[in-house]
């Protein structure tokens, strides 16, 4: 495994105080499910709102700025990432049930935002059983399985711009299509209301426990993975195309397609995020050489390659 880079010193002073942590050069490897990339070169952990608002509308504007959260669905470059990385963690964490309704932070898990509606007697939020990640990130990208989608049961959403001022959205402001929200890049999403339908906890339960034994049965869950790396084109399955290409197990240094499903990619314990990258590339080409469809990544990459030698479909 390459040793991990680093930034020289100066951004953390030309930062403003905080409440919560600033760090230098922090490992995001140990961040993200895949356990790859190179560091970022400030992470800011803020503690509480205000922290967060008041370091926004502090910092200096040509400072780069990140968020993630729970990093379920994320790849880090092995270069790192340049500016400030705004990890949530632990805050916005908080969830309240108002009849059908839920606010939840967007650093809730989805698990225990679809536990929450269980107990609640909620129904429609059990597909986020199968979606690791956090409120936040369902959000940012309309997740979305076994039929539903986040769209489905958002009411509203509260951000905060890069400039500290807070937005409230509503779901036509969010703009949602598959996979995907167009609200603005810049905007963080501390929180989402939420509204489901009259349900019974036994049988949410129940349909939960079907959603798990079918992510358990299908998908390698085991593993250090991020999920579905590819989203399905119009019509197709992404794992059928893969499949077809003649990808399934194929490695590249440390990094192989899933043998179990095959728009998983997984770190075997020794790869890098290039090798991941450079064989999701590799799997986009023979997707195209074969049957002419361009797979779009879902993984969310960021930061910067150590070595840019990537070659992307582009066709």
């Amino acid at each position: 495994m390459m040793a991990a880079p680093s930034f020289s010193d100066g951004l953390l002073a030309k930062l403003p105080a905080v409440k919560g942590r600033l760090k230098e050069n922090a490992d995001l490897a140990k961040s993200t499910w895949f356990r790859v990339g190179g560091p970022a070169e400030v992470m800011f952990q803020p503690r509480d709102l205000d922290d967060l608002v008041n370091f926004l509308t502090d910092k200096p504007d040509d400072v780069p700025m990140t968020v993630i959260g729970i990093g379920s669905n994320l790849m880090v470059r092995d270069g790192g990432v340049p500016g400030v990385v705004i990890r949530l963690g632990e805050v916005f964490t908080d969830i309240s049930v108002d009849g059908l309704e839920i606010t939840a932070g967007g650093g809730v898990s989805n698990l225990r935002l679809a536990n929450a509606a269980r107990d609640a007697g909620i129904k429609g939020f059990e597909f986020l059983t199968g979606i690791p990640g956090a409120v936040g990130g369902a959000l940012r990208m309309n997740a979305g399985a076994y039929g539903a989608e986040t769209k489905d049961i958002v009411q509203s959403v509260k951000a905060i711009d890069e400039h500290g001022q807070i937005v409230d959205l509503t779901v036509a402001d969010m703009k949602f299509s598959y996979r995907h929200s167009d609200a603005p890049d810049d905007l963080i999403f501390i929180e989402g209301r939420f509204k489901g339908e009259t349900g019974t906890p036994a049988g949410i339960g129940a349909r939960m426990k079907s959603i798990r034994a079918q992510r358990e049965q299908s998908q390698p869950i085991k593993t250090p993975t991020s999920g579905s790396t590819f989203t399905n084109p119009p019509d197709a399955k992404a794992w059928e195309l893969i499949d077809q290409a003649g990808c399934r197990g194929l490695m590249r240094g440390g990094a192989v397609v899933s043998e179990k499903h095959c728009n998983f990619l997984i770190n075997t314990g020794s790869a890098t995020a290039a090798d991941l990258e450079g064989l999701g590339e590799e799997v986009r080409h023979r997707v195209f050489e074969t049957s002419g469809v361009k797979l779009e990544w879902e993984i969310r990459r960021i930061g910067v390659a150590a070595n840019p030698s990537i070659e992307e479909v582009s066709s």
